[in-house]
């Protein structure tokens, strides 16, 4: 692996004073900019920055001393002069792309440090898993830290992963040079209820000197919510309206409020900063997941602070949450997150705080951008071929595989069923009538009811899991299957029509991995996500022109769905109420146990 260097502050502190006293010439100057202060909250017309050895020597309004014949002069000509963006909370995987892409694709876009939880390739592929991505993360041009990833299985007892993570590994992984802390703590019922696993990954952190991340999918702010920040998480993210991001920040706990291509959490929380006056030190923003058209088509960071802006947000305050903030959170806010003496050079010019147009990115004291076009090389980590090969069926799915059997004798039953939200991380628990026709229960299109199937593919057991959904609109004859399916990453299947279903589940099956439609016994769209079924080394241009052939598709089949994709992919997720599917059954997330698909007959 060949790492990026990257020399600490106290290295270089002796060139750092030389060309701030003006004894030696910096490697670079931006000249005549406004520099947001975000330490202060203040915008300082005609200041200059001067960059040595990747980080600031000097910010003041005049920097003709720091010049030397070979220094290179970048003019402002008075545009704003902002820290690179920070990302305090996502996961790669969601982009469908390896961090080399993904860097590649969101340095553009302005952000230069990133705070990642491979939680997903952890239960495909285990630490070993977590480990290529940390490594191929030290080797992008950019910051990007590796939370260890704390739960595999999410939900210890309500699904089978492909590997798990344990205390041990999380003491080992503490060590390695890019482990920021701990990823989401998603298991909150058994930080709750004492568990001594999850406690002794905490402590692990703790004594590392380490932040612990938060994942508290709950509307109960009473005792157990409580309990859980007992525990020691410092951050959450999936609050969803104002009354959780005070809660938390009472608590001692950040608000990270996260706007992703499904999740839009931010207009609903902000609220705590811009009417209710709080504190906003507390509050961080991120984006949790986003997919590959959204980071091509419309942004990453850039897009959070802007959507934060128009929801009433001080520019600059939008600014520190995702900077200043960040970088405090996680113990780095002498290292970055500010353009101040010492702090890695990570700069962006822009020409207006409100529409933010990224015009010159900074990082490490070199252009990585222009206009929106990379300067940079993005390394790529040499995958092995076990990471390649990791969608294990045990044998090819026939039709009969997805049928529901009736209980004897019925000839209709009442349902349960999982109600997909709209923009939303949770789901409905529903429940509806439906016909039984040879002692098969039926889904119904003509009332939003699709089937769907959780198809086991790490240890090749041949087993497949039915339930019913309700909320992507699917007409006709049509199967979705997809194998990122967060966080144990089987595959999900969804369809209105089984033969369909047995031909996209075979399909990934056969390519290794990736989302599939089939509409009338026909493939009309494909994503291969080779690498542990969950990305794809190739750029994020053509990784997101796929991903739009299958939205275009899934439109095809009637779903109108906003960022349907991304609520497909989340319909195993055991850690979000109400309900979910996995390998073992159907999941009562409310009370974290198994409950029936049929719930009566008649």
């Amino acid at each position: 692996m060949e790492r990026t260097l990257f020399r600490s502050w106290a290295d270089v502190a002796p060139r750092l004073v030389a060309v701030a006293a003006g004894r030696d010439a910096a490697d670079t100057v931006i000249r005549n900019g406004r520099w947001v202060n975000v330490h202060t909250r203040e915008v300082l017309p005609e200041h200059d920055i001067a960059m040595a050895e990747g980080r600031i020597a000097y910010v003041g309004p005049d920097a003709s001393h720091c010049i030397g014949p070979d220094t290179e002069i970048i003019e402002a000509n008075g545009r704003f002069m902002i820290p690179g963006l920070c990302d305090a909370h996502m996961h790669i995987e969601s982009g469908m792309l390896t961090p080399a892409e993904f860097a590649r694709a969101v340095i553009p876009h302005g952000t230069t440090s990133m705070f990642t939880d491979p939680h997903e390739i952890a239960n495909v592929l285990g630490l070993e898993g977590v480990r290529m991505m940390h490594d191929e993360a030290l080797m992008q041009p950019v910051n990007i830290f590796t939370q260890m990833p704390s739960c595999a299985p999410s939900a210890p007892g309500l699904e089978t992963t492909g590997f798990e993570i344990g205390p041990d590994d999380v003491s080992a992984a503490m060590s390695w040079p890019g482990i920021i802390g701990l990823g989401e703590m998603m298991n909150f019922p058994g930080v709750v209820n004492g568990s001594q696993q999850m406690l002794a990954e905490i402590a692990a952190t703790q004594n590392a000197g380490k932040t612990v991340g938060g994942h508290y999918a709950s509307p109960d702010l009473g005792p157990a919510f409580h309990a859980y920040a007992a525990g020691g998480p410092a951050d959450d993210h999936e609050g969803t309206c104002e009354a959780d991001a005070i809660a938390r920040v009472r608590q001692g706990m950040r608000s990270m409020m996260r706007l992703g291509s499904a999740w839009y959490d931010v207009e609903t929380q902000i609220t705590a900063v811009t009417e209710k006056g709080l504190d906003p030190r507390s509050f961080i923003l991120c984006t949790d997941d986003c997919h590959s058209g959204t980071l091509v088509n419309d942004g990453h960071m850039n897009r959070v602070v802007r959507h934060a802006i128009a929801c009433g947000c001080d520019p600059v305050i939008a600014l520190q949450m995702a900077t200043i903030n960040t970088a405090t959170h996680f113990g780095l806010e002498r290292e970055l997150g500010s353009i101040a003496p010492g702090r890695r050079a990570d700069v962006i010019l822009t020409s207006d705080l409100t529409t933010l147009p990224i015009e010159h990115v900074i990082a490490r004291g070199q252009t990585v951008a222009r206009d929106g076009v990379i300067a940079v090389d993005c390394p790529h980590y040499d995958w092995p071929d076990h990471a390649r090969q990791t969608v294990n069926l045990g044998r090819d799915r026939t039709a009969p595989d997805f049928d529901i059997p009736a209980p004897e004798g019925a000839t209709s039953v009442t349902a349960n069923v999982i109600g997909v939200v709209e923009n939303q991380a949770p789901t409905k628990a529903l429940t509806a009538a439906l016909s039984v026709q040879n002692g098969i229960v039926q889904g119904d299109t003509e009332t939003d009811i699709a089937q769907i199937a959780l198809v086991e593919r790490h240890r090749a057991t041949g087993a497949t899991t039915n339930g019913f959904v309700s909320g992507f609109g699917y007409t006709g004859n049509m199967a979705m299957a997809s194998t990122v399916a967060h966080d144990s990453h089987h595959m999900i299947v969804v369809g209105t029509d089984k033969a369909n279903m047995a031909l996209a589940a075979n399909r990934l099956g056969a390519v290794g991995g990736g989302v599939t439609v089939f509409k009338d016994g026909e493939e009309i769209a494909l994503v291969e996500l080779p690498i542990a079924g969950l990305m794809s080394d190739s750029p994020a241009i053509d990784v997101a022109a796929s991903a739009q052939a299958m939205v275009d598709a899934m439109e095809q089949c009637g779903c109108t769905l906003n960022n349907a994709y991304m609520q497909h992919s989340l319909l195993a997720l055991v850690v979000i109420p109400d309900l979910r599917i996995s390998d073992l059954g159907l999941v009562d997330v409310t009370k974290f146990e198994l409950t029936d698909v049929i719930k009566a007959t008649e």
